[in-house]
């Protein structure tokens, strides 16, 4: 995910709603409604390049099947919407089909955006409206033959894709169902967080789960515990998205750019909502048997983890509250893909920045100095101590995302 939202955006986007305020009261407030919806989606992740005009497009996505490029979903009547009626835009978002009946591709998330109320994207429509044209051809379709076929996607989407809007719970409260329609509809939080099948659907029935996404691993957000957020309170989610840091773990990768340039934006009524409905939802997990310290590889983890991230991460691995991750009982330790835990020991990482927590920590890259076996060993002592247990890392997990990382960065 690859997203952008500058203090230029937040100005242009007031000035515009601010512009749009002459049709009177009434339509200003739906046109600062809509932009809050767009924050709310985080349309900026696909649809703004960082230095270019607000959703003019052309952000790379990269999927299992190839690269799409992000629309341009300005105003402009030849390359944007411009010539869009509501309609075409309400179809796009509730049934995944574009103006004139071009079929989307799953990487703009209509399997979610279905939810949306169409209240809601009335309010969203208006909004783009407002936003300032910009000429700029987009060729969104990259997929190499026969994936770049979009008659494909009629089966696609008769295998993966249900088209319905949100149904409140009626046993549930009004804040549960408002979390439950964010993370479901406009936070899109399945599109990353839920494993896929073999063709890029979401497996339903293991929905926020954790899942792979561009050689990252999206954690399980279910409140399950060991691998979910069991651990955490409502006030540990909130406090995570508001800052991108709580007192277990800090967000890095894609989500802390979700963070940055998403959920710390959201309104507190929201956030508190969002995590209501997580704490709500489990599902069985069979904890597995730590092992043994006295393994020989546990030995050889521990002398690296004392020598390289113990002065961080502390002896006991309890790190620095919104400094340092803890992993100690470690939802993300605990994971049964250890791929971001592999990225982060070979590429580092930089946490994101947020209003509340302006300088985000990083972590430096120890792929010049530690061997695969090192950094398999030093895993599987952190993912079997402290409360933690999971199954070991090989030294083939980590020589084969290095490849990747490597062959990603060109070296």
């Amino acid at each position: 995910m690859k997203t952008l939202l500058s203090a230029s955006f937040a100005l242009l986007a007031t000035a515009s709603a601010g512009a749009h305020a002459v049709a009177g009261q009434d339509s200003y407030e739906l046109v600062e409604k809509g932009r809050y919806i767009a924050t709310l989606g985080d349309c900026t992740a696909c649809h703004t390049i960082p230095g270019k005009p607000l959703f003019s497009g052309g952000v790379t996505i990269d999927t299992p099947f190839g690269k799409l490029l992000g629309a341009n979903i300005t105003p402009d009547p030849q390359t944007g919407i411009g010539r869009w009626t509501f309609e075409d835009f309400q179809a796009s978002m509730d049934r995944g089909h574009a103006r004139g009946g071009k079929q989307l591709y799953p990487a703009m998330p209509y399997a979610a955006y279905t939810k949306v109320s169409r209240e809601d994207n009335l309010a969203l429509w208006a909004y783009l409206r407002t936003v300032e044209p910009v000429h700029n051809e987009v060729d969104t379709n990259q997929l190499p033959f026969p994936f770049n076929v979009r008659l494909s996607m009629t089966a696609w989407n008769w295998l993966n894709f249900t088209q319905d809007q949100f149904h409140p719970d009626p046993d549930k409260s009004p804040q549960w169902n408002r979390g439950a329609y964010l993370v479901q509809g406009l936070g899109h939080c399945g599109s990353c967080h839920t494993p896929k099948n073999l063709i890029g659907g979401d497996k339903e029935a293991a929905f926020l789960q954790g899942g792979a996404l561009q050689s990252w691993m999206a954690p399980n957000i279910t409140g399950a515990a060991h691998v979910g957020l069991g651990e955490w309170t409502e006030a540990d989610i909130v406090s995570y998205l508001k800052t991108g840091a709580n007192r277990f773990d800090i967000a890095s990768g894609p989500m802390a750019e979700a963070v940055e340039h998403s959920t710390q934006h959201w309104r507190d009524d929201d956030l508190k909502a969002v995590a209501v409905y997580l704490k709500d939802l489990d599902h069985d997990h069979q904890k597995p048997q730590a092992m043994a310290a006295d393994d020989p590889v546990m030995k050889a983890g521990r002398s690296v983890y004392e020598d390289r991230c113990s002065g961080c991460h502390t002896p006991d691995g309890e790190g620095i509250a919104s400094l340092f991750p803890r992993l100690a009982n470690a939802p993300l330790v605990n994971t049964q893909d250890p791929t971001s835990l592999i990225r982060v020991v070979l590429a580092g990482n930089r946490a994101g920045s947020t209003d509340a927590a302006p300088t985000g920590p990083a972590m430096p890259s120890f792929a010049w100095n530690l061997s695969d076996e090192n950094i398999a060993d030093v895993l599987t002592y952190i993912r079997n101590s402290w409360g933690n247990a999971a199954e070991p890392v090989s030294a083939g997990d980590v020589a084969k995302l290095r490849d990747t990382l490597q062959s990603d960065s060109g070296t």
